[in-house]
């Protein structure tokens, strides 16, 4: 049985998400849908799909499909989730999830209405060096999780192809930091309390395009976040993550080039875990290509009954709290707790 869906959005990265699907079995878009026709009749030639409208509610109408791809920018996830959710379909929405905490409840609060899967587009977890580092944490091979630090330095000027991230708010933390929180929570847990500061390197940019940020867990663990956009290094890292875990049994290591280090007590060990790069790829964006096609496949097996969806909108509208509460902790210089500042609405 064939899973019909529908995108929304033919922006710069809907790219990936279409040549994504196309390497996923069992499931076709069917129809594509965005503001401009002419994004639509490109993505119709480019990608062969049937049918291109530039209203979503009557592409939903006509097609009815199994799911939703909703690749639009923030401030429309809201209106274009909840309409998508009223017509049966799982749906998947771009990150950051939302703008407010408001919304982002009220998204998960629609999708327990209509009884179907929300699914946010979180693919930092979904990258092969994380997805290797979890299956290790869990099968136990450092022990108990007690230190994690994220890095994600670079210079690469992310400007060229979207640039409109120059003129957003709280860069940052809005386009990547609320990955790496999600990345955080994935490996050590739920976050207790947070603590926040941000730079402006950029001069052309208009928001902090550099944060620190300390977190500590419920577990007792704490994590170290670094983010810049604006650091020089002899080979550019774009668009790695590197990071270091601590268990009381040995360390895990993620270095530039992909290459994982264990430290344990029979010695130091090293693997590659180099994603492979697919065939409508290139490096150095297969890391993300890849990542893309892995999350798709899980919204598969979403579809068919065989998962439960990671991150499911309910996980994610935590991981928005924690973007949100760092925001706050570093325009007022406090350390935010997190239950206290979620039961307050996350404002």
């Amino acid at each position: 049985m064939t899973r019909r869906g529908v995108l929304i959005g033919c922006g710069f990265f809907a790219r990936n998400h279409m040549h994504g699907w196309a390497g996923v079995p069992g499931v076709e878009i069917v129809a594509v849908c965005d503001r401009d026709p002419a994004k639509v009749e490109a993505y119709r030639r480019e990608f062969g799909v049937a049918q291109g409208f530039t209203d979503a509610a009557r592409m939903l109408e006509e097609v009815w499909p199994d799911f939703a791809d909703v690749a639009t920018t923030v401030e429309t996830h809201r209106p274009l989730v909840e309409l998508c959710l009223s017509h049966g379909a799982l749906t998947i929405c771009q990150k950051p999830f939302a703008a407010t905490y408001a919304d982002g409840l009220a998204m998960v609060r629609a999708a327990e209405a209509a009884d179907r899967p929300l699914i946010v587009h979180e693919n930092f977890r979904w990258q092969r060096p994380f997805r290797e580092v979890k299956a290790r944490v869990e099968a136990g091979e450092i022990g108990t999780p007690r230190f994690l630090r994220l890095s994600f330095r670079h210079g690469y000027d992310i400007y060229a192809n979207q640039p409109y991230l120059a003129e957003a708010d709280d860069l940052a933390l809005t386009d990547v930091g609320l990955h790496l929180f999600d990345v955080a929570r994935f490996l050590m847990g739920d976050v207790r309390s947070i603590s926040c500061t941000t730079q402006r390197l950029n001069p052309r940019v208009r928001s902090a395009d550099a944060f620190v940020a300390l977190l500590s867990h419920e577990s007792g663990a704490v994590t170290s976040v670094e983010c810049s956009f604006d650091s020089r290094f002899g080979e550019e890292r774009f668009p790695q993550t590197l990071a270091q875990i601590e268990g009381d049994g040995g360390s895990l290591e993620l270095l530039p080039g992909y290459r994982l280090r264990r430290h344990g007590r029979e010695g130091v060990t090293e693997d590659s875990v180099d994603p492979p790069v697919p065939g409508w790829g290139e490096r150095p964006w297969h890391l993300i290509q890849d990542s893309v096609a892995a999350f798709q496949g899980h919204v598969a097996e979403v579809l068919e009954g065989r998962a439960e969806p990671q991150p499911s909108g309910a996980h994610n509208l935590q991981t928005l709290a924690l973007t949100l509460a760092a925001i706050r902790s570093a325009a007022r210089g406090e350390v935010v707790d997190m239950p206290v500042f979620v039961a307050a609405g996350a404002e």
